[in-house]
């Protein structure tokens, strides 16, 4: 009934983790691993791992061809199961959440809502519901906390946006994160505007915690390009048809004027593949080009 999917990034380490927690507790989900650099020694480990007692149970996905939040599509495309839950790969949940989504979606087998859950902090004691659409750090979100949330026996209930480290979809109602994303960013605010525009929810379910790997000391192991994460920004804006000056005038903060310019001329060249709304970018009411400095 349930596929739980994580794209990885040489991160054998959570890889291993996550899976073998998933097996222990919870050994009646199908699992599928999208991995996105499969030619790194953490590549070539996962795929070892995966493959010495997958079989039926779990999938090893290999694709290289470029980086992108975006391969998370593939994680519903390769589920052969109704219903899915896409993770990051260093995400853990709290015992009985899966169990409480499966029966979630016993009761609500038609949803097409994007269901999401609160996530658990280290103490195992604080939560955040959601987060707050609000610009910080070159990215649309700050994390926050509805107080329904806190009980996790409370009712579902309706949320603006959250951290995209988990969430779960139906199958055939998975919208998809634009194809043209590259890199790392974007998908926060984006894919949960594009679900209400289409008359969907998103929905807190106060069971659904999930932990979340944050510190790593060793260093990202992906690149951290913000031109990239601007670009991602601007594409699923454009796709929406949502005013992108906030977004320009956040990244002025972090990024010469040039550079800004240069990647919306891009993105208003592309506008006719884009998809969506893409054909309203760059008109009026949308962007007027800033002075130059």
């Amino acid at each position: 009934m349930l596929t739980v999917g994580m794209p990885c990034y040489d991160d054998f380490n959570g890889v291993y983790f996550s899976v073998q927690t998933l097996r222990l507790y919870h050994p009646k989900v199908k699992i599928v691993v999208v991995d996105n650099n499969p030619d790194s020694e953490d590549g070539k480990a996962t795929k070892k791992f995966v493959e010495s007692w997958g079989r039926n149970n779990c999938q090893y996905v290999p694709f290289g061809k470029f980086k992108s939040p975006a391969v998370k599509n593939l994680v519903f495309k390769h589920a052969e199961t109704p219903y899915v839950l896409c993770m990051d790969c260093h995400v853990l949940l709290e015992k009985g959440a899966l169990e409480g989504l499966i029966e979630y979606y016993k009761a609500n087998p038609d949803t097409k809502d994007l269901i999401q859950g609160p996530l658990l902090y280290d103490d195992l004691k604080q939560v955040s519901t959601h987060m707050d659409p609000v610009w910080r750090g070159q990215m649309w979100g700050i994390w926050a906390t509805d107080e329904r949330g806190k009980d996790k026996d409370a009712e579902p209930f309706e949320i603006p946006m959250q951290g995209m480290g988990l969430f779960s979809c139906r199958k055939d109602a998975w919208l998809g994160f634009n194809k043209y994303f590259r890199g790392f960013g974007g998908e926060e605010g984006y894919i949960h505007e594009k679900f209400r525009q289409d008359g969907r929810k998103i929905m807190c379910l106060p069971f659904l915690r999930w932990i979340h790997r944050f510190e790593r000391p060793r260093g990202v192991p992906y690149p951290l390009d913000t031109i990239a994460k601007f670009r991602n920004y601007l594409i699923g804006f454009a796709e929406l048809g949502l005013d992108i000056e906030p977004l320009v005038e956040h990244f002025r903060e972090h990024m010469p004027q040039n550079k800004i310019d240069q990647c919306i001329e891009r993105v208003r060249e592309m506008r006719d593949h884009i998809g969506g709304k893409a054909g309203q970018f760059g008109e009026s009411g949308i962007y007027k080009p800033h002075p130059p400095l």
